[in-house]
């Protein structure tokens, strides 16, 4: 592939720079404070845990779908079913940040109620990291396993097919620890985020080996198949494993919802991102086991198998590489490339931001790395 020259700098972002910056563009989209601060304090975080596919870098794909009308700005969940520890709401194509985070808020009052929720959220506009809402249930104490489809959204290939019939469908499950962290398992079931390829083709770098195919179903590292036509797709992680993973996903996030799911007559070009998502919330306290000492003492066993010769460490835990990623971050600051970087400065004055504004002033001050 042709690398390109404008991706080359790394410009470096302090996330309270990035923070401002989001919640002036939600302000210009007619965002209300609390859904401005929800949808900043999510990408910030995404950022900072190193999943920049899910990061500040939506802004232009968020401005672009208001723009068009796919994202509804100041939306409220409308309750589909309520059997106490069986909730279904429609997030009406609201703000995903939003409409999740009070969705897990309802889950989690429940699951304490009950000692285990199921919640599902049909319709919400993008949801971003998973991972996020895992965070805030096991901020709760709680358990939280979740299964997610993108409706209508044809990026990744079957296993054994050669075209895009379906999406990247995230499942994610947390674990919390008493007094330790917690455990975070949060993937996308395509070998790599869709976010992910659209990083590497403003960084003008390849993508991952095995990742990708073209439009005549042939491996690439090309992220570009994903955006030039005639279109490629991504590859299902883990061969029929994840292939398997995605379908089921697709079935539980959307059909069981009652949400979108993707077939011919729903799929829609990328201007705006659709999730619905089944989420099982669990109380330990209701199975009285989470103090047992078993957990970590597995979790022990497996840190304790000797790192391979060579290699610069041992067996990771889920959730270690984000939490060390966002220490660095924290302190060092957001590296956004160049790409990225002026297309969310172009986004915020198509949102309405003023050149003039402080917040957009101070993201085009920041230096390059």
């Amino acid at each position: 592939m042709t690398s390109n020259p404008a991706a080359v700098t790394t410009r470096i972002v302090p996330p309270a720079v990035a923070h401002d910056l989001v919640r002036t563009v939600c302000d210009a989209l007619g965002s209300d404070e609390r859904e401005a601060r929800l949808v900043a304090d999510h990408l910030v975080a995404a950022n900072l845990a190193g999943h920049d596919s899910h990061g500040v870098g939506m802004i232009p794909t968020y401005v672009g779908s208001a723009a068009a009308g796919g994202l509804v700005v100041n939306a409220e969940l409308e309750t589909v079913t309520d059997a106490g520890a069986v909730l279904v709401v429609d997030g009406v194509h609201g703000f995903g940040q939003a409409m999740a985070f009070d969705a897990m808020a309802v889950g989690i009052e429940r699951a304490r109620e009950y000692g285990l929720a199921l919640v599902g959220l049909r319709n919400s506009h993008h949801v971003g990291r998973i991972g996020h809402w895992a965070e805030q249930c096991a901020a709760a104490g709680l358990i939280s396993i979740h299964f997610v489809n993108v409706g209508g959204s044809l990026m990744v290939a079957p296993f054994g097919g050669s075209d895009a019939r379906f999406s990247t469908n995230p499942f994610c499950v947390a674990f919390p620890r008493v007094g330790e962290p917690t455990i975070l398992l949060d993937f996308a079931t395509s070998a790599i985020a869709y976010g992910k390829a659209r990083v590497a083709h403003n960084k003008g770098v390849e993508a991952p080996e095995g990742s990708l195919i073209d439009h005549e179903g042939r491996p690439t590292n090309d992220p570009s198949v994903l955006f030039d036509e005639p279109h490629g797709a991504l590859r299902a992680m883990g061969l029929h494993k994840g292939g398997g993973l995605a379908i089921m996903c697709e079935l539980l996030g959307g059909a069981l919802t009652g949400g979108l799911t993707t077939r011919e007559e729903t799929a829609h070009d990328a201007t705006s991102i659709y999730n619905s998502m089944t989420s099982i919330l669990i109380d330990p306290n209701a199975l009285g086991s989470l103090d047992s000492g078993a957990a970590d003492a597995f979790l022990e066993w497996v840190k304790a198998s000797p790192a391979p010769a060579g290699a610069e460490h041992g067996p990771l835990l889920p959730g270690e590489v984000e939490r060390a990623t966002r220490a660095t971050r924290t302190r060092d600051g957001l590296p956004v490339d160049e790409t990225t970087w002026r297309g969310i400065a172009d986004a915020a004055r198509a949102a309405g931001v003023p050149d003039d504004d402080t917040t957009l002033a101070a993201w085009n001050a920041c230096a390059a790395a």
